[in-house]
């Protein structure tokens, strides 16, 4: 009986097993490459550098 309530779900090996793709952490590390923020006196702002 104690089988069935700690048995994995197929969703959750699943998500165990997903890697990003090199063409989305290369996206991200640009774009984070690419952001610049400013603080100023009341707000931040975003400035991206493309």
């Amino acid at each position: 009986m104690g089988k069935i309530y700690f048995k994995r779900s197929s969703a959750e090996e699943n998500l165990k097993n997903l890697k990003p793709k090199k063409e989305t952490i290369d996206f991200l590390l640009n774009y984070s490459k690419a952001l610049s923020v400013i603080d100023g006196k009341i707000r931040k702002y975003n400035l991206l550098l493309n």
